[in-house]
């Protein structure tokens, strides 16, 4: 029988390094442990996004919140689906209606799809840490940690995660969502994300360009590399449920590293004219948000999971440097 696996948000960056990743072999199981035949590659977005160069990619474009769409992305050979799409964190606070129809309806009409399939793929979901927030966090927050979402991002992934969970409860789907760390060094240029600036701030010095970092020195963030998430999202599908029992929600392993700390450590990789580059000019807009973000996150779970993690942050710079050649 053909398999295939569907890629939402499939043109993103991080969606295409995915594609890359299970296109050149790296192997998804299935629930007996035995790799899955991978026949077709569907990846969706509302564009279309480089040519893999693989017979097996096959690129669907349309909205995500389109039955008509969805209905030729999942079919009952759809063995996985893996859930990227979404409006970033400044797109859906600047944007509700648009953050609500991509990243709430669209969640929904995925799931259902995936519901009248029959099948119960496998479906891993990107949520955030965003889901967490607020005045009153416990100094490190863990899974357990209730969810006290403080911007429409936050909130919309918070709702995905209590649907993929019960989805799995009534045997629709198996799903797993990962609650992802802010992700650093992002290649090309800043997005509507409001943690843009924590790849701004070592890819732009790195470029021979001045970068500004819209919040203070000493603000914490939970990050993950590129590199590291792809490989979460693999060990997540890979992982058997029952080993997740019924909380279908995690936090990935991160490094809770502040702000200051990432350009000292760009400073010992890169030398202290590059990181010299960082100028310092907070936003109120920005930060108001940022300072509600959790800096310090349990992980253990994950860990003892299995889910890999990244060592120090100036290995994550070093990975960015020779990924860009």
């Amino acid at each position: 029988m053909p398999t295939n696996v569907l890629i939402t948000g499939a043109a993103g960056f991080l969606g295409q390094r995915l594609a890359r990743a299970l296109l050149t072999g790296t192997p998804l199981l299935d629930a007996a442990g035995a790799p899955i035949t991978l026949d077709e590659c569907r990846l969706l977005d509302v564009t279309a996004g480089p040519d893999p160069g693989d017979r097996r990619a096959r690129w669907i474009t349309g909205d995500l919140a389109d039955d008509g769409v969805l209905a030729g992305a999942i079919d009952a050979d759809t063995r996985a689906v893996f859930h990227l799409a979404a409006v970033v964190s400044g797109g859906a606070e600047a944007d509700f209606d648009l953050g609500m129809r991509v990243n709430l309806d669209g969640t929904r009409a995925l799931l259902d799809a995936c519901r009248r399939t029959g099948q119960r793929p496998t479906v891993v979901f990107a949520s955030s840490v965003a889901v967490y927030g607020g005045d009153h966090l416990p100094t490190i927050v863990s899974d357990g940690t209730r969810l006290t979402p403080q911007s429409s991002y936050g909130t919309q992934k918070a709702i995905g995660e209590l649907l993929v969970a019960d989805y799995t409860r009534r045997g629709f789907i198996d799903g797993r969502a990962l609650r992802l760390p802010t992700i650093s060094v992002r290649p090309g240029r800043p997005n509507l994300a409001l943690s843009s600036f924590a790849s701004g701030i070592i890819r732009e010095p790195l470029n021979g360009e001045t970068a500004v970092c819209p919040v203070a020195p000493e603000t914490v963030l939970w990050l993950l590399s590129p590199a590291t998430v792809i490989d979460c999202f693999l060990h997540a599908h890979n992982l058997p449920g029952d080993r997740l029992g019924t909380d279908r929600s995690l936090i990935l392993p991160g490094l809770a590293v502040s702000v200051a700390e990432m350009v000292a450590a760009l400073a010992r990789v890169a030398g202290p004219d590059v990181a010299a580059r960082v100028h310092w000019e907070r936003d109120p807009r920005v930060e108001r948000v940022a300072n509600t973000w959790p800096g310090h996150l349990d992980d253990a779970r994950a860990r003892a999971l299995g889910f890999p993690v990244d060592t120090t942050f100036e290995d994550v710079i070093r990975q960015y440097i020779e990924d860009r050649g």
